[in-house]
């Protein structure tokens, strides 16, 4: 075979390896010239019927070709890859000025309702208390009748209660307008002493900007053989050091009705305002912030304990509304409205649970 088949089947294929536009064209080319039946390996094929000095000759001349080959095609694969990774930097291009992303366990919030649960429940569980829990739906004997709201007593007007229809033997379920029915379960289930805080959605029919027709309450409920005021005190007054993380406050009890409780007290706390801004444990100022009182003995009675063997003392108050007074939100609606924007500002980190020891609100 003459040289010049050698050179023009090298012009060739050459030309074909700095033609090809892509990777699979440079590979197409390489199959054609050096695969099992490509050109170049035809040529090396036909070695072994060749006389040793035609074989000599021409052996030099074939693998030159195929070193060649080879050295273009690796040449110009390697410009190919270069070409596509400018191509894709300049197409993924970064702009490292713009701020970066949360990681997903970061991107969610706690809403301030969850929150302060938490926060609630570790304050009194270091006290000794327990949670207890009940239903939204209640009966009218539970969440009013044993809580001494006799039928048409007027105090029941104060509740804008929620009824639903009545059901086959006539009796109106309702969607409960207190915890305090939590606190009648946990009478008839367990014996003193008690010792609960009842957290949980209430309903009532009532909407604007500091009331919503769900909202959220927090009572408290202590039973034993010698539960007194001067126990209440300590308590509200450590679980309000507690929450607003204040060293100090100054607390006022006023007497006031509850159907439940006898004497029942309306609490006010010492503050300063500035503004929207609300600071506990100073300035001359005051803030109603719950309702207590000791347990009205017909309210033991109707839970089957005797007034004349234990006693104790009882407190509620709203999570929304000291949610609001100690994050500073203005109006109540926000809380309801899912707005994803809202919650970003005022909810927290999901990995921030608040303690004692590191402080609760994080």
């Amino acid at each position: 075979m003459s040289d010049t088949l050698y050179e023009n089947l090298a012009r060739q294929t050459l030309a074909a390896i700095n033609a090809a536009s892509s990777e699979s064209e440079l590979e197409a080319v390489r199959v054609a010239a050096l695969g099992k039946k490509g050109t170049v390996s035809a040529l090396l094929a036909t070695l072994g019927k060749m006389s040793p000095d035609e074989r000599r000759s021409a052996g030099a001349a074939i693998n030159g070709l195929k070193d060649d080959v080879s050295n273009a095609f690796e040449s110009r694969r390697f410009a190919l890859k270069q070409a596509a990774l400018a191509a894709r930097l300049t197409s993924e291009t970064i702009d490292i000025s713009l701020p970066a992303r949360d990681a997903p366990f970061n991107a969610g919030r706690v809403h301030p309702i969850t929150q302060v649960m938490d926060e609630l429940t570790e304050i009194f569980a270091d006290m000794g208390f327990t949670v207890a829990e009940g239903p939204d739906i209640e009966s009218d004997d539970y969440n009013f009748t044993k809580l001494n709201f006799p039928p048409g007593h007027p105090a029941r007007e104060m509740h804008d209660t929620f009824f639903l229809q009545p059901d086959a033997a006539g009796e109106r379920k309702l969607l409960r307008t207190h915890t305090s029915p939590v606190q009648v379960r946990t009478m008839l289930g367990q014996k003193p002493p008690i010792r609960v805080i009842c957290p949980g959605r209430t309903y009532r029919c009532d909407s604007d900007q500091t009331h919503t027709p769900m909202f959220h309450q927090v009572e408290g409920l202590v039973i034993d053989k010698s539960a007194n005021m001067g126990h209440l005190k300590w308590i509200l007054e450590e679980f309000c050091k507690a929450f607003f993380e204040v060293p100090s406050v100054n607390m006022r009890f006023r007497p006031s009705f509850f159907p439940f409780t006898e004497p029942s007290m309306e609490v006010d706390i010492q503050c300063r305002r500035d503004g929207h801004d609300i600071r506990f444990g100073e300035g001359s100022d005051w803030l109603e912030i719950l309702g207590c009182g000791m347990v009205h003995a017909n309210v033991l009675r109707n839970c089957g304990l005797d007034p004349d063997e234990v006693q104790g003392f009882a407190w509620g108050m709203g999570i929304d509304r000291i949610a609001m007074l100690k994050y500073g939100m203005a109006d109540l609606r926000p809380f309801f409205e899912a707005d994803v924007r809202w919650l970003n500002h005022y909810g927290f980190r999901p990995l921030d649970f608040p303690t004692l020891a590191g402080g609760l609100s994080g």
